[in-house]
């Protein structure tokens, strides 16, 4: 059914059977439009329009992915939030103030969705650049470093264990299977060749895309206004990492307000997993991550959680102490 054939009350009976997402595929529109006429329509006729009871009762819908989209996850959010992390770049022996505080968020507000929002890995012997004034025994191995992941996603997928689990790759992320790839091409069909393989509960992909209007990935325009680009050019809030900056940039033009946002780094910006390339460089990168709070399938103001000091956080205005 076309969009200009599609009465008011075509599109409420639509709506009350199919709910938003499957409204969105009926009518050839995005789920955002589906959304605001739905919002004009309970303010035009005074009463609530409203899915049906099987997607109501379900907080968060993982929809199929559009074949001409297999690297990307949709899912759909009535309400409740989403906790994102990035640039972890875990190492062993080291849990940050940061990744400590979204443990604890994610006790506290028991997410629908948690994404880490690539580079988890770091890497670092199977770096394409040589660690210039760092010994090699300074390093960890690949075994470690794959450890430490385990150990630091556990914590997180224990914090909130009905939580759907999320893992846009990103640019050290793909160290593993490019050096395999370059190495012995003829295992790449053998269990353990890929990431995804060593951490089953979380689904790769390149992009996450909430309710149509939230695009989340690790990367993709470059420098200090990446944010900004971001927004403008997507025509939707994009949510990256890879910059470590923090930082949320609004549009706002006549479709409404969205949003972009660099998540920053979970990792301390002065670790260890940095010394090998930063030359003790200042760096303009700040230590946080991100919630996402939705209403009613709708976005509020994006929330940095930005680290205060090594046993601090600052959200909402209040500095909140971290767990150990």
């Amino acid at each position: 059914m076309s969009k200009s054939k599609c009465t008011d009350a075509d599109f409420i009976a639509l709506f009350e059977e199919l709910g938003p997402a499957d409204t969105s595929r009926e009518m050839g529109v995005s789920i955002r439009g589906v959304l605001a006429r739905r919002k004009r329509l309970e303010t035009k006729l005074g009463k609530v329009i409203s899915p049906p009871l099987r997607q109501r009762a379900r907080e968060i819908h993982h929809i199929q992915a559009n074949i001409d989209h297999p690297d990307r996850i949709p899912l759909e959010i009535k309400g409740g939030h989403v906790i994102i992390g990035s640039d972890a770049h875990y190492w062993p022996g080291i849990r940050s103030t940061a990744h400590r505080a979204m443990v604890q968020f994610c006790k506290k507000y028991q997410p629908k969705i948690i994404i880490m929002n690539g580079d988890v890995l770091d890497g670092a012997s199977i770096s394409r650049h040589p660690p210039a004034g760092v010994s090699q025994g300074d390093i960890p191995t690949v075994e470690e470093e794959m450890c430490a992941v385990r150990d630091r996603l556990l914590e997180l997928e224990e914090a909130a264990p009905d939580a759907f689990l999320a893992w846009p790759l990103g640019n050290h992320d793909a160290r593993f299977e490019m050096r395999l790839m370059t190495v012995a091409p003829e295992y790449a069909k053998v269990h353990g060749f890929a990431l995804k393989d060593h951490y089953p509960k979380w689904q790769p992909c390149w992009s996450v895309w909430i309710n149509d209007d939230v695009v989340v990935k690790h990367r993709w325009k470059g420098g200090a206004h990446a944010p900004f680009v971001n927004v403008k050019e997507s025509g939707k809030t994009t949510i990256t990492g890879h910059l470590h900056s923090s930082k949320i940039m609004p549009w706002t033009d006549y479709t409404g307000t969205r949003w972009g946002v660099d998540t920053g780094t979970l990792a301390d910006p002065y670790g260890p997993q940095f010394r090998a390339y930063m030359e003790d460089n200042p760096r303009n990168w700040r230590s946080g991550f991100l919630m996402l709070t939705f209403q009613n399938y709708e976005l509020r103001w994006p929330e940095l959680v930005p680290v205060v000091d090594k046993t601090h956080v600052e959200f909402r205005g209040e500095v909140i102490e971290v767990d150990e």
